[in-house]
């Protein structure tokens, strides 16, 4: 397959060299020609010195034929026009740009561009390092409707099939990690302490399951369900 990659900073690099190693065809653009030594002597794709936005550059990449193509560079304008243009114009399968403005991200995933916003990203990680928070979300569709949210449990809940939970909660539970391992639960799975429980949900409904699963289970089902069916 064939990807273009708009921006040759460190990111895009490291995206470029990603790409290639996993034998694909790669175009990386960048205004400034020193950039493309961050590719290495070995890189094998091409390089194009431009404006990563400019239809006459992107020809010379290969756009017309890409099967992708990201935006990396360090502005967000910049990033957006490559991708809007390389969607609506050459229609790209696949494109994504990189923001640094979380309120711009949501704007731009509403409009159907997948983003990846490097602020919030980044505030999410060491969030995570530092604290226990209600919810934080790990992946949302280009939409914005559905997210995959990584769920903090309040300790009554351990020991709760993952199957009873989510009747309580009304929304899947399908991830959990485990000792730093990814598990796809089942009917066996049971919430552990130190787990991180994960759950795919409409935007809408997410500050809700949070807030839910934070509280303790209300009096009438203090305990976990016998026999995989809810408590009375």
């Amino acid at each position: 397959m064939e990807y273009v990659i708009v921006g040759c900073g460190r990111v895009g690099a490291m995206v470029a060299r990603g790409l290639e190693r996993r034998g694909h065809q790669v175009a990386a653009v960048d205004i400034n020609p020193d950039a493309f030594r961050r590719l290495g002597a070995d890189f094998r794709g091409r390089t194009i010195a431009g404006v990563g936005y400019e239809r006459d550059i992107l020809i010379q990449a290969g756009i017309e034929r890409a099967d992708g193509l990201a935006a990396l560079t360090a502005g967000d304008n910049t990033n957006i026009l490559a991708a809007r243009i390389a969607r609506d114009h050459f229609n790209v399968p696949t494109v994504t740009a990189r923001i640094y403005d979380p309120a711009r991200a949501e704007v731009y995933e509403r409009l159907g561009i997948p983003t990846v916003a490097t602020a919030r990203w980044t505030a999410d990680q060491v969030l995570r390092r530092l604290v226990t928070v209600g919810s934080q979300s790990i992946w949302r569709d280009p939409s914005g409707h559905v997210s995959l949210i990584r769920l903090a449990f309040h300790p009554a809940w351990i020991g709760w099939s993952i199957r009873d939970l989510e009747r309580r909660l009304a929304t899947p539970l399908p991830l959990i990690t485990r000792f730093g391992q990814g598990q796809v639960t089942d009917d066996q799975t049971v919430l552990q302490a130190g787990d991180d429980l994960y759950t795919l949900v409409n935007v809408d409904r997410a500050g809700e399951v949070a807030d839910r699963l934070a509280q303790p289970p209300l009096s009438n089902a203090s305990q976990p369900p016998v026999s995989g069916r809810e408590a009375d």
